[in-house]
């Protein structure tokens, strides 16, 4: 089913079975209570819709993560492009200083200072005079060749550094395009998203009560009442599991609200680790274990692609934001399709 089909349906739902089906006789109302079926039915409907937002949530979060870390990149890539440029501005002013000196050696040429050796002693006053034209001679020769030879070597580096600051400033230019496409998806995400968290929270709130209860307990929710907390100390156990009873928050990383994945960033946060901030992120960055191998602070994967997380507390439970109207609960580690394990 498409979401506009699944979302008319849900609307459909909640319409028929939400607080109270309306027998309307005349002038009178009369309500009948809702039945457990009917319940059971609004739930799945609305639980299938709600993994379709937090998935969407997800995916929306990493992006706002690929931008940011874009727009670092884009800073190192100009600066890059300016020490470049300055490289190749230098590398042509050494070319030019070194073209002086060969147009020097070249003028004097022309103008018969380098004659050979045999004409240079003949023209000679007297020996000592031959010696010294022979000196100069043989200096101005090998500083012709260390002139032809540095610019040579200043030409090379001039064309290197030019190419240099040509690709970093290609690069720049890819990246900063790169980025506004990933921003114009961004702002078309987040507008999705935001559709889509209004009608689950429209929905979750006009449930009543008893629909409501159901909803908070989807999980089958563990009564942690006997664990004692402090005892868990400052790890990140320890810091999840004192966010019991915390509201869930779309995109939120505390302190006060978190979604799934923003209670396990905040929770290795305060144990001065710094995990990455979504879901599937989560689960790829760190290393992978088996439902055997749990430990206590491992992050469990749930759904097809990763769409929600949770923390192993050990004894078979699992600390998690879990959606909307639900607060930060513990339920077991088993109570939804498992996607993999990670530890940190």
């Amino acid at each position: 089913m498409s979401h506009q089909g699944l979302r008319h349906s849900l609307r459909l739902s909640v319409a028929a079975t939400v607080g109270s089906v309306l027998l309307v006789t005349g002038t009178a109302a009369v309500s009948t209570p809702l039945r457990a079926d009917d319940i059971g039915t609004l739930i799945a409907a609305m639980e299938e819709v709600s993994q379709e937002a937090a998935a969407k949530n997800e995916e929306v979060k990493q992006l706002e993560v690929d931008i940011t870390d874009g727009e670092g990149r884009l800073a190192d890539l100009r600066s890059d492009a300016e020490e470049a440029g300055a490289r190749a501005a230098a590398a042509v002013a050494a070319q030019e200083a070194n073209q002086v000196d060969v147009d020097e050696v070249a003028g004097a040429r022309y103008r018969g200072l380098m004659i050979d050796p045999v004409t240079n002693a003949i023209a000679a006053r007297n020996p000592q005079n031959a010696i010294d034209r022979a000196a100069y001679l043989a200096t101005l020769t090998r500083n012709s060749e260390r002139a032809v030879t540095e610019l040579a070597a200043a030409t090379a580096e001039a064309g290197r550094a030019h190419t240099d600051a040509s690709r970093a400033l290609a690069e720049a230019g890819f990246q900063q395009t790169q980025l506004e496409e990933q921003k114009k998806r961004l702002d078309e995400q987040q507008a999705e998203l935001e559709a889509r968290i209004a009608e689950i929270e429209e929905q979750v709130n006009s449930l009543d009560p008893a629909a409501q209860a159901r909803w908070a307990d989807k999980n089958n929710p563990i009564d942690v009442g006997g664990i004692d907390l402090s005892a868990l100390g400052s790890g990140a156990v320890g810091a999840a599991m004192s966010k019991l009873g915390s509201p869930y928050g779309w995109g939120a990383a505390g302190p006060d609200q978190f979604d799934c994945s923003g209670l396990m960033y905040w929770a290795y946060q305060q144990q001065g680790k710094t995990i990455p901030r979504t879901s599937q992120a989560q689960l790829a960055g760190g290393t992978p274990v088996s439902r055997a191998e749990l430990q206590p602070g491992d992050i469990v994967g749930y759904y097809p692609g990763v769409t929600h997380v949770g923390m192993y507390i050990g004894n078979g439970q699992l600390v998690h934001a879990s959606d909307y109207g639900i607060p930060v609960q513990v339920v077991s580690v088993d109570s939804m399709p498992w996607a993999g394990a990670v530890r940190y």
